[in-house]
């Protein structure tokens, strides 16, 4: 999809079209989600400051982020991709790969299939997609790339390394802007570079496991498959606050708020996770991170919030000052995937089972309608939140 949040406010609010939005929190400490295509030409782009996407666009009208509104819209961007064949892997809300081998006899050539779907999109959501059709997945998000906003790049057949040979290193799936000064640097400045380079020299920058494969993919070479239906291999939450905070009251509340949301995505897809990651970004912009596996899934948000606790208590005896809190679960497994222990939580148990009657309620009243008790108060201010205090104990 092209600059798929921006493009769906700017479609629900025709006061935004042709103007420039910056999807993000509006605090200046926050990051721009995506930006409209009017934003861009002043340098704004995902994952900058929001204060820098400011100061290079004035004019930026800047909108929150609307993520349940946006995954429905990607649930009727999913449904027309499936029309065209069953081997669709979703990478996002916004982008997906389709194999589209066995369709061909049906529906006509890549490229047919490609417009075909592009139509409907924009027949049925009044939105614009870009496409790449290749021979592989790696050729096909580069040249999905190629043409935006709204356009197709087909690559044929055997040109693959003819296609990627001058394109800019960045290209480069797993390269960002350390790694590629890194490679200029010895004299790597196009995929066609990267393509002709031993794996040795390569592995000496980017190190040994990913040289080879660099190689392989400058080359136009990628064998792997669409897999449809792929699950995610974490579910997390995080918030970035408007002031810092500074207690570890105020932390554990918000590790709370956190656990909360996790448990109820696990409890959703009907998962557990065995392992347990906690995250805080420090004023001065210090990443920690540290987890914990433990000898049972878990799921429930009493648990998740012990184990984030405990392992914020391992940082030290007194609370650091932190701007971002967040807590991923991963290891995940199905609940029919679970193995008995041979000394069940009992406790636990019950409150998944707590977890379940709660998402039930939710599904019925709204997520507003319960809660844990400890969120019963206001919670610390996020960048992306209304205005909120943290209440004393």
């Amino acid at each position: 999809m092209d600059a798929f949040y921006a493009s769906v406010e700017q479609r629900d609010d025709p006061s935004l079209r042709g103007r420039p939005v910056v999807v993000g929190g509006r605090s200046m400490r926050s990051v721009v989600c995506t930006a409209s295509y009017e934003a861009r030409p002043f340098g704004v782009r995902s994952a900058m400051p929001m204060a820098e996407a400011m100061r290079r666009c004035p004019s930026a009208i800047i909108v929150p982020p609307r993520m349940s509104h946006y995954a429905a819209v990607s649930a009727e961007l999913m449904e027309i991709l499936s029309r065209y064949t069953p081997l669709v892997e979703a990478l996002s809300l916004d982008e997906a790969f389709l194999d589209v081998t066995a369709s061909r006899a049906l529906f006509g050539s890549g490229e047919e299939i490609a417009a075909k779907i592009r139509a409907d999109i924009a027949r049925e959501t009044r939105l614009t997609a870009s496409a790449g059709v290749a021979t592989n997945k790696f050729i096909a998000k580069v040249a999905s790339d190629q043409r935006k906003p709204d356009g197709i790049t087909v690559v044929a057949p055997g040109e693959e390394a003819t296609f990627l040979a001058p394109l800019p290193i960045e290209r480069m799936w797993g390269v960002g802007p350390k790694a590629a000064e890194k490679l200029r640097n010895i004299g790597l400045r196009t995929l066609g570079d990267l393509a002709n380079a031993s794996p040795k020299r390569l592995s000496s920058v980017v190190g040994s496991s990913w040289g080879e494969a660099i190689c392989d993919l400058a080359r136009g070479i990628d064998p792997r498959q669409v897999v449809p239906g792929r699950e995610a291999i974490s579910i997390g939450a995080e918030e970035t606050y408007e002031t810092d905070l500074s207690t570890r009251e105020q932390i554990e509340l918000a590790l709370l708020s956190h656990a909360n949301r996790v448990a109820k995505r696990l409890t959703a897809t009907r998962q557990a996770a065995r392992t347990i990651t906690l995250k805080v970004k420090l004023p001065d912009f210090t990443l920690i991170t540290r987890r914990v596996t433990l000898p049972e899934p878990l799921a429930d948000t009493t648990s998740i919030h012990r184990a984030a606790c405990e392992l914020l208590r391992k940082l030290g005896p007194s609370a650091p000052r932190v701007r971002l809190t967040g807590i991923s679960a991963s290891n995940l497994v199905r609940e029919e995937e679970e193995q008995a222990t041979l000394f069940p939580d009992a406790a636990a148990n019950k409150r998944r089972q707590l977890e379940k009657t709660l998402l039930d309620v939710r599904e019925r009243f709204g997520d507003s309608a319960v809660r844990p008790a400890g969120l019963a108060g206001d919670l610390p201010r996020g960048t992306d939140s209304p205005a909120r205090r943290v209440p004393p104990r």
